[in-house]
């Protein structure tokens, strides 16, 4: 560390708006008291390691996790594995070790009822006696605190409008581009496949007007999530057509952005009314992304 730190912890899984005010928080204290801005971040989820079963599913991944941290400004995201030795640690065990003699830190900024340690014993409290000074924050919503917990359950439902109010952005699942069954190619809507982490927060089934990331740029797609009912599919994908773009995106990254939902995944009487509202669901989707 060039300097002492004021440091800020959690998982910030999705990165939302309350996790921004709680890093911008971290970055004025950092900016007044001339600290090293530095954020911890836990990777996995600790419910992965504790309880594998009441795991939640995942707004984003790693590394777009670390992203959307240090594109705030911080200047040190610091990812600390959680594993077993370190959910045996104490609470005073982490703080020492990890942010008095890692990181050097003199201040914390935690969210409200932040606890940690085995057991999660440890509290602001207990920061304060390793001799940090802290600050809690609030992480408010309109109504109720925004939390990934909400999110998840907004995106479950299949709303990501509301999913994108407490984000701050669109809704995203990023992934690899793999071979599907071809019949979007067929019917002359040619999808890329996404293969996605295991863990993922998929939206409810259905149609969404969205964009597709490839290598920065951002494209307009229309993206669908199910099973194919209409060709008695029976595993659930993630496939979006990307309009305007006629290339080979196999083998490629690609990021998913899922703006607006359209409608319920349908089982049409035949191929053509298929493709009639593939058409309508593209012309809407063009409308809504501009």
């Amino acid at each position: 560390m060039d300097r002492p730190s004021v440091v800020t912890i959690g998982v910030f899984d999705g990165v939302h708006v309350g996790h921004q005010a709680l890093i911008r928080h971290n970055l004025q204290i950092a900016q007044r008291f001339d600290l090293e801005s530095v954020v911890v971040t836990f990777e996995p989820n600790p419910l992965e390691v504790l309880r594998p079963d009441d795991a939640p599913t995942r707004l984003c991944e790693l590394s777009r996790r670390v992203e959307l941290i240090a594109g705030l400004g911080v200047e040190l995201v610091e990812v600390v594995e959680f594993d077993a030795d370190l959910a045996s640690q104490t609470a005073q065990e982490f703080a020492q070790a990890v942010l008095l003699d890692r990181l050097d830190a003199r201040h914390v900024v935690i969210g409200h009822g932040f606890r940690f340690g085995n057991r999660a014993r440890g509290t602001a409290e207990t920061l304060r006696e390793a001799g940090l000074a802290v600050d809690e924050y609030s992480l408010l919503g309109d109504v109720e605190p925004v939390s990934s917990t909400r999110i998840r359950a907004a995106v479950a439902a299949g709303d990501v409008v509301e999913a994108a109010a407490m984000l701050g952005r669109p809704h995203e699942i990023a992934g690899v581009v793999v071979t599907g069954e071809q019949r979007g190619r067929e019917l002359g809507f040619p999808t890329a496949n996404l293969e996605h982490h295991r863990r993922a927060a998929v939206p409810a089934d259905g149609v969404y007007a969205g964009a597709a990331v490839l290598d920065g740029v951002r494209h307009p797609a229309a993206i669908s999530v199910g099973t194919n009912p209409t060709f008695d599919g029976a595993e659930r994908t993630v496939e979006a057509y990307l309009l305007d773009v006629d290339s080979d995106l196999y083998g490629r990254r690609m990021r998913l952005e899922f703006v607006e939902r359209l409608r319920d995944t349908l089982a049409f009487d035949g191929v053509d009314a298929l493709v009639a509202q593939m058409h309508e669901d593209v012309a809407v989707t063009r409308r809504i992304m501009g």
